[in-house]
């Protein structure tokens, strides 16, 4: 999909949602017995217009959402108005324009979660070591990076908790342990698991790799030295997924026919010993034969590729449980907003950037997640406790209510208002400058 394409249906997305919010007021209001002036599809100049009732029903020029504008919306005189409703009533209709986009975030999320297919690898035999520590149980019996771990005593190995099951299986008690190496089965003698205190658990000393392969060897002269490294597991070739050394060859010849450059993605595992996903290209004459020229790869045996669907209650499941623990995800990405504020602080013009990025990444079908996400922002970002977001209408009929309908100063409420006011247009610029220098310097979102 062109950039163009991906823009429009950006703005069609947003349009879409910041439409269906206002029409949540809007319906609210009408329920509310609250008379609605006009509900403007679009922002001004006015194109066209019908009334019907008391209320004006108008498109306009700006496709960049749309607005309601209820009578008497600061004035508790005006009969019919919204601030001369109840505190109660109020809350309800302020509430249900957020409310309108957690439901949307809801069904945007769940249609992506059922159109996406999940690939998973099957009936693989074993897990690959990607390091011995030094000192280490496994450096005693002379297990090596590359050595695929296919059972302990009794236990067949096809991830990685069987591997922590089986040596913490008789607690203490020397394990048997076969493995395979070069395509040769090897029972090493019995070794005797250490116990690491800090994880309360007995260990071999190994790091084992996240997926069915790894680069054992790179040749200095090898075309790929600068970019493919020993430790590496290599994931994905031109998006198609590898998981065995044919499917690694067939992917490799069909990236290079084209003469073009192609991409891999691989597991990298960084000085922090932290494991991390990185996207690298390479020439399409590194590849010779369905190999990567002075590039050696050691594979675990018997695996396969199997692609799933989620059923609709699987997939309404998953969105649930996205959206309950989506407070979490928040709070733990804070320290991450305060080393780069720029990056989780983005406004319409960063949101349409990420877009493209990630349709370029991941394909079209996660443009639905992205729409969902967008929806519950801005569902959260209205329930803010400031005027004059919906969260601040919403705070002033909640003390309100608390005093027993007691109405706040006139005078103090608007004053609130226009501090609110000048708060939130200090930081649309504060993220429209962000999203902007963002763009002209080339940067992208980490990650993508």
């Amino acid at each position: 999909m062109s950039v163009f394409l991906t823009v429009v249906l950006f703005v069609a997305i947003l349009f879409f949602l910041i439409t269906c919010h206002e029409l949540g007021h809007f319906l609210a209001s009408r329920r509310a017995g609250i008379v609605v002036e006009e509900f403007g599809i679009g922002l001004p100049p006015r194109l066209f217009h019908i009334k019907r009732g008391q209320t004006i029903y108008s498109i306009n020029l700006i496709p960049v959402g749309a607005f309601v504008r209820p009578i008497g919306e600061d004035d508790p005189t005006v009969e019919g108005g919204l601030a001369s409703k109840g505190p109660w009533t109020r809350m309800g209709v302020y509430a249900a324009g957020p409310l309108v986009n957690v439901v949307l975030a809801f069904v945007f999320i769940s249609a992506f979660y059922m159109g996406v297919v999940t690939t998973r690898v099957v009936d693989n035999q074993g897990v690959m070591v990607h390091s011995v520590t030094a000192g280490s149980a496994a450096e005693e019996v002379g297990i090596q990076a590359g050595d695929v771990i296919v059972q302990i005593d009794d236990t067949l190995v096809a991830r990685f908790g069987d591997i922590s099951d089986a040596l913490n299986a008789n607690p203490g008690t020397a394990k048997s342990i076969v493995l395979q190496r070069g395509g040769v089965k090897l029972e090493l003698p019995p070794v005797q698991p250490q116990y690491d205190q800090d994880e309360d658990r007995y260990i071999l000393g190994v790091s084992l790799v996240s997926w069915l392969d790894v680069v054992t060897a790179v040749d200095a002269d090898s075309p790929v030295a600068a970019a493919i490294l020993p430790g590496d597991a290599i994931l994905r070739v031109d998006g198609e997924w590898v998981y065995s050394r044919e499917s690694f060859s067939k992917a490799l010849d069909e990236a290079s026919d084209s003469g073009e450059e192609f991409y891999v993605w691989l597991d990298r595992i960084k000085e922090d010993n932290t494991v991390g996903s990185e996207k690298v290209y390479l020439p399409s004459s590194s590849v010779i034969d369905g190999a990567l020229v002075g590039v050696t790869t050691e594979w675990v045996e018997g695996a396969r590729l199997e692609k799933d669907r989620r059923t609709p209650w699987q997939a309404v499941w998953d969105t649930g449980d996205f959206v309950i623990h989506l407070p979490t995800l928040i709070k733990d990405s804070i320290p991450l907003i305060r080393q780069d504020p720029g990056s989780a602080l983005i406004g319409p013009v960063g949101a349409a950037q990420l877009t493209v990025e990630v349709v370029k990444v991941g394909g079209f079908a996660n443009v639905l997640f992205l729409g969902g996400f967008i929806s519950i922002s801005l569902a959260l970002f209205n329930f803010l406790p400031v005027p004059p977001l919906d969260g601040g209408g919403m705070l002033i009929a909640l003390i309100e209510g608390i005093r027993g309908g007691k109405r706040l100063p006139q005078k103090a409420v608007r004053f609130v208002y226009i501090a609110g006011t000048a708060l939130m247009i200090l930081l649309f610029v504060v993220v429209f400058y962000g999203d902007i220098a963002r763009l002209i310097s080339g940067e992208g979102f980490p990650g993508l």
